[in-house]
C-alpha cells in the first residue's frame, strides 16, 4: 500500500474517532442546540469524507475496502456545498450507524500494513 494510502486511511480513523468521542453521553437534543458541537462533528465527517475522496483517486482498491465509500463521498459534498441542507437527524444516523462501521473498515485496512 501506498504511504499517501496509509496517510488518508490515519486520516479517516483519527477524524472518525473526534466526531465519535466529541458525542459520546449527548443526547440527540444535546446535539441539536450546540451549535458548536454540531460544527465540530459536521468539520470531522468532511474530514472523513475528503480523506476518502483522495483515497479514491491515488487508490481505489485501497477506497473500494471501505463499504458505500462513493455514498461517505456524496454525504462530504453535501456537507461542503450543501450547508445550508443539512439534516441533524441524517448527521446522527451516520454517526450511530455508519461511522462505527466505518472506523472499524478503516482501522483494519491501516492495521493490515
Amino acid at each position: 500500500m501506498r504511504l499517501e494510502s496509509l496517510k488518508y486511511l490515519y486520516d479517516i480513523t483519527r477524524a472518525a474517532t473526534f466526531a465519535l468521542e466529541f458525542v459520546r453521553g449527548k443526547s440527540y437534543s444535546d446535539y441539536v442546540s450546540d451549535v458548536m458541537l454540531r460544527s465540530a462533528v459536521e468539520r470531522q465527517l468532511a474530514i472523513v469524507g475528503e480523506a476518502l475522496t483522495q483515497l479514491a483517486k491515488i487508490d481505489s482498491q485501497t477506497a473500494s475496502g471501505i463499504n458505500e465509500y462513493q455514498r461517505i463521498i456524496a454525504f462530504r459534498n453535501i456537507l461542503i456545498h450543501g450547508y445550508a441542507e443539512i439534516d441533524d437527524r441524517v448527521v446522527g444516523n451516520v454517526l450511530q450507524q455508519y461511522l462505527p462501521t466505518l472506523l472499524g473498515e478503516a482501522g483494519a485496512l491501516l492495521n493490515e500494513q
